[in-house]
């Protein structure tokens, strides 16, 4: 991946209010690569996402409907691809859902290679307690909206 840029939180809320302060450069079409453990905080960064477009959000983990739908300009569709293949992947639809907003995908590592040419990858790491360091970058470097996704993420005010 090119282009990486870290930043840290210390705290759920921290991991939400990121989120929430990256929402607005999201669009219909874009694509977000989440990876990282089970636990390392995912999930808390895609309800800030939500919230972020829509104040009402409410998130839960894709983990067994495999996608979840939460209104906002764009719509976010939050998929969870830790239980598929490649083959299964590939049978969701992926492409009504870009249509009609943007897929924020944990275990984005999974997603066939051409979803990520235009992707953020977003990479989440636990460190003590409640401390996530997240790191942007792209996994296409010739990706224009993967750049421009990136430059938004630099622009973010200092660590929430």
């Amino acid at each position: 991946m090119s282009g990486a840029l870290v930043r840290r939180t210390s705290s759920v809320e921290a991991t939400e209010r990121l989120g929430q302060m990256f929402a607005p450069a999201l669009r219909a079409g874009d694509v977000l690569a989440l990876s990282g453990d089970l636990g390392a905080g995912k999930t808390r960064f895609v309800a800030g996402l939500a919230r972020g477009l829509n104040p009402k959000a409410r998130v839960r983990s894709p983990s067994f409907t495999l996608v979840n739908e939460y209104a906002g300009s764009p719509t976010i569709y939050h998929l969870d691809l830790y239980r598929l293949g490649t083959g299964e992947v590939d049978a969701l639809g992926l492409e009504e859902y870009a249509e009609a907003g943007a897929l924020v995908v944990e275990w984005g590592e999974r997603l066939p290679a051409h979803w990520l040419e235009d992707a953020l990858a977003l990479a989440f790491a636990a460190g003590e307690g409640d401390e996530r360091t997240i790191e942007a970058a792209l996994p296409a470097p010739g990706s224009a909206r993967g750049r421009e996704l990136l430059a938004a993420w630099r622009e973010l005010p200092g660590a929430p």
